[in-house]
């Protein structure tokens, strides 16, 4: 004999179907947040050094100053330069 499906337990299934998509949902995005990465804070950037600049090697050029770049985990100094105009 054929079961017959009531309202009630109808109402049960899509009810725990619900529940099963939000466990499923709390779970995904509990994954996805645990992989990611936060960077720690930097410490702030150092005063810039004190360069002396060089003789311009020849005319059409221009002195780019020295600064930091985070490097890794510390402040990396790239040293001054002249460049091309």
């Amino acid at each position: 004999m054929a079961q017959r499906i009531t309202n009630s337990s109808l109402f049960n299934l899509v009810r725990d179907k619900l529940k099963m998509k939000q466990l499923f949902s709390v779970a995904l995005l509990s994954v996805l947040l645990a992989a990611c990465v936060v960077e720690p804070a930097r410490p702030p950037r150092p005063e810039p050094l004190v360069e002396v600049v060089p003789v311009q090697p020849a005319p059409g050029y221009h002195w780019v100053k020295g600064h930091y770049r985070w490097e890794g985990n510390q402040w990396l100094w790239i040293r001054g330069h002249w460049a091309p105009n």
